[in-house]
């Protein structure tokens, strides 16, 4: 088993002592757009809190309203929000932890019109132009930050993070890119970062030397124009002796033609950029990005990359990970995957954040704690991601649970999920079941079949069928051709498709056969492999981090595709707008990369020895295939559920036996987790 003894060894943080090197990174919730807002955000932290994390840095809020990321967003300049901010520092104390605000102006990112930078630059994801600060403008939003900083320790936070990465406005400043200014803030290097060290001093001489004050740096620009290695170094040290007591790191700017956070990105791969802020500084450094388990966390420490480590996302998946690790519990902890199907994929479409793996999150005061007042006998049917979150979350409510599964092994349509490349992390959800299910004593009956008889025995008080689905079959002529194959048998291994490949349907699971046929696994689990693939220089010695664009260009080109893959869609519109919206365009580009031909507005005559033929604007045309993969959705496997109806026995459905448009399961395991703590 192992230990995590760095991990778990208390740090100071200027005068104040952290219990363990884990902390809760900052991340936007969208919390405070929904009733009860603060209960809420009390609840939400006090949660992560109690589950022992060692420090946790709160969601941005603006120091005025020119810097908030979206009308209406977060924003704390006034003493009559103390008390909102009360309500969250009392419960997370109360829980036994520490939290520190974080102050975040969002610069030419912010989604309003009277956004500001350090020159009039557009953002290309921001609608607005921002207009560039005057000098008056700038001592007055130095002013601000530390305003909002006394107002955070007023409140009861022990300190504050100045927010300086992921090309916000104190990154905009220290860019070259994002700032042409010939004053005192812009020009050279040392003019650039004038206005992160002044915010620094600022703040610091407001607060005193007891509150924290943390300065996330971006240990990596990944854009043109960007700072190197170098200056980000002499940066770092700066910044401590402006009077930071810690540095955290962040990684590239949203603008980044670079994926950071996703599962595509390897674990721990911006170590050496974290590295190059750890050796030049005398202050502790938190690592950041990709790190969603304790092996990984201890490791970074252990070889001094960091001196302790940040976990956004992993602690919306199980607020528990401090406590877990501390208890040797690693393999119960509900690792993040990285799909950013529910956190940052419904912040940018102005939702509010929670997790697939955890539907709790965020929504904390919604979920009853506790035992259910009546055991229950039930039996689950179906060992996929909703029939397993289902029997997880009755059986922490006290129920005996029975889970069957056909299948010689549990996991449904989450073992073809985890063979695409990019996707490894869904075997994380795989153990966390596994080992769960086991620990809570769930009767799991692999390789059984149940009847309705033997589920019409009354041997149980309730029944729900999480039975899945079976892939649809579209209605073209040949579709019975031997060439014509389903993404399950492809995704499964049953089925080995040639070196020309068409593809039926062009949803998640088209993009994700595509990327099976196409992709490179090394990518998502090396960090060399992923650096040569989207031109990172790993040494960060240029401008922003970038290689050479020639030679990027020519290592693509050297790699000639292992097949020739057509996807076709029967809608007249780009293929992928169904994607997730911080993932997508990164499996569009690889796949680009790769040489997907993408066919939209197609209509299908038929598939024979010749190939498909089909039809685009009503010209007709033929495509010489191997083989025919069929991704044209989904329906729902009713059967048993039908046949208990027959016997007048009412079963509850979920996942996809209840809804098979696409395979989601989000909503599965929401849908499953709601059902359970109701019963």
């Amino acid at each position: 088993m192992p230990t995590f003894d760095r991990l778990l060894t208390p740090l100071a943080v200027g005068q104040a002592v952290l219990p363990n090197r884990m902390v809760m990174g900052a991340m936007h919730t969208r919390l405070e757009t929904l009733d009860r807002p603060h209960e809420r955000l009390a609840a939400f932290y006090a949660a992560r809190a109690a589950g022992e994390i060692g420090l946790i840095l709160s969601g941005g809020f603006s120091p005025n309203a020119e810097g908030v990321m979206e009308p209406g967003g977060p924003l704390f300049d006034r003493a009559g929000q103390l008390d909102e901010h009360r309500a969250v520092t009392r419960a997370v104390h109360a829980a036994g932890g520490k939290i520190v605000l974080q102050i975040l102006h969002a610069g030419r990112y912010a989604k309003v019109p009277e956004c500001v930078a350090p020159s009039a630059i557009k953002a290309r994801i921001n609608a607005w132009t921002p207009r560039a600060l005057s000098l008056d403008d700038i001592r007055r939003t130095i002013a601000d930050f530390a305003h909002t900083a006394a107002l955070a320790v007023e409140a009861g936070y022990d300190g504050v993070e100045i927010m300086g990465s992921e090309g916000y406005l104190i990154n905009e400043f220290a860019a070259a890119a994002t700032n042409h200014r010939d004053d005192e803030y812009g020009g050279s290097f040392e003019a650039r970062i004038r206005f992160a060290l002044d915010i620094v001093r600022a703040v610091r001489e407001r607060l005193g030397d007891a509150p924290m004050l943390i300065y996330r740096i971006s240990s990596i620009d990944l854009v043109e124009g960007g700072l190197s290695g170098a200056e980000i170094a002499t940066f770092a040290q700066r910044v401590e002796a402006a009077g930071a007591d810690l540095i955290n790191t962040g990684v590239g700017w949203h603008e980044s033609a670079v994926p950071t956070i996703a599962a595509s990105v390897p674990r721990a791969a911006w170590r050496e950029a974290i590295r190059n802020v750890k050796q030049a500084v005398g202050i502790p450094v938190m690592a950041s990005n990709r790190i969603n388990m304790p092996e990984v966390a201890e490791e970074l420490i252990a070889s001094g990359v960091a001196d302790l480590v940040s976990m956004a996302r992993p602690l919306l998946a199980d607020p528990e990970f401090a406590k877990k690790t501390r208890l040797g519990l690693a393999d119960e902890i509900n690792t993040c995957i990285g799909c950013n199907q529910a956190c940052l994929d419904r912040i940018f479409t102005e939702r509010t954040a929670t997790c697939l793996v955890n539907p709790r999150a965020g929504r904390e005061i919604e979920f009853p704690a506790g035992r259910a007042r009546v055991a229950k006998r039930v039996a689950v049917v179906g060992g996929g991601a909703a029939g397993m979150a289902f029997a997880v979350n009755a059986a922490e409510r006290g129920h005996a649970v029975t889970l069957y599964e056909a299948a010689a092994r549990l996991g449904g349509q989450l073992n073809l999920a985890k063979a695409v490349p990019g996707k490894a992390e869904f075997n994380e959800m795989l153990r966390y079941f596994a080992v769960r299910l086991a620990k809570l004593g769930v009767d799991v009956r692999l390789g059984e079949a149940v009847s309705a008889a033997s589920l019409a025995s009354g041997a149980y008080d309730e029944i729900v069928l999480a039975t899945g689905v079976t892939p649809r079959v579209p209605e073209i002529a040949g579709i019975d051709h031997p060439k014509v194959v389903s993404y399950a048998d492809v995704l499964s291994g049953k089925v080995e498709v040639g070196a020309r490949v068409a593809i039926i349907g062009a949803g998640g699971i088209g993009f994700d056969v595509a990327e099976f046929l196409l992709g490179d696994a090394r990518e998502s689990l090396d960090a060399d492999a992923f650096f040569r693939a989207w031109g990172v220089d790993a040494a960060n010695a240029g401008a922003g981090g970038l290689a050479n664009v020639a030679n990027v260009a020519n290592a693509v080109n050297d790699t000639t595709p292992r097949r020739s893959v057509h996807l076709f869609q029967r809608k007249a519109e780009p293929l992928g707008k169904g994607l997730g919206k911080s993932t997508g365009w990164i499996l569009k580009a690889r796949l680009r990369r790769a040489n997907l031909m993408m066919i939209s507005g197609a209509t299908y005559d038929a598939i024979d020895d010749q190939g498909l033929h089909y039809r685009v604007d009503g010209a007709p045309q033929v495509l010489a295939v191997d083989h025919v993969v069929l991704c044209a959705g989904q329906l729902a496997n009713r059967a048993l559920h039908d046949e208990l109806a027959a016997r007048g026995i009412h079963a509850k459905l979920i996942g996809g036996a209840d809804v098979a448009a696409e395979l989601d399961a989000l909503r599965a395991i929401d849908q499953a987790t709601r059902l359970a703590v109701a019963l």
